[in-house]
């Protein structure tokens, strides 16, 4: 079996470093923080799901629309992305993410919501779990599902990134991007 070639490349942006990375169908993971940093649990992440034999490779051409993309998005100029994703979980997991896909810019939904919306209402603490592990953040929106109640929980991030996240949405500011560069 050949080995997985994961190609990727870091950039800076409003909420510090991230790491994308990318097999040659897809965009299959973004990681909070410099490659250096991350790598031991990017190459856990990708013995599982590839294999040990996976290759990291140093590739910004190959991240360079996703990366052109993110930072679009920070800009308040996007507010959907269009790339092809190579998502690897479990049956439940692609189900919960596909799930947040369909949550609008600016809006949130509780973890109960998702497990309505993916018709298994007893399974919101495994929403939770399944958020968690998304492994290509912001562009699967896991930052919009909030509490029940409102209140801010977890993010792979941190919550003051959730928040900036959510922040960055408001219509306020896609209108006063749309209105700074019309």
């Amino acid at each position: 079996m050949e080995a997985t070639v994961l190609n990727y490349d870091e950039m800076q942006s409003p909420i510090g470093p991230l790491v994308l990375a990318a097999t040659d169908s897809g965009l299959c993971n973004i990681e909070f923080g410099a490659y250096k940093e991350r790598q031991s649990r990017l190459q856990s992440w990708s013995a599982r799901w590839f294999g040990d034999e996976a290759l990291w490779q140093h590739n910004p051409p190959a991240l360079a629309d996703a990366v052109r993309q993110l930072e679009q998005y920070f800009a308040g100029e996007r507010r959907s992305f269009e790339l092809k994703l190579d998502m690897r979980g479990t049956p439940f997991q692609l189900k919960v993410w596909s799930e947040l896909c369909r949550i609008p810019y600016g809006e949130t939904r509780s973890y109960k919501q998702i497990a309505e919306g993916i018709g298994n209402v007893k399974a919101v603490r495994a929403i939770g779990g399944a958020n968690h592990n998304n492994p290509v953040a912001i562009v699967v929106p896991c930052h919009r599902v909030i509490g029940a109640g409102g209140d801010m929980v977890g993010y792979g991030g941190g919550l003051p990134i959730k928040t900036f996240l959510l922040e960055l949405e408001q219509p306020a500011k896609v209108a006063g991007a749309a209105a700074n560069n019309g």
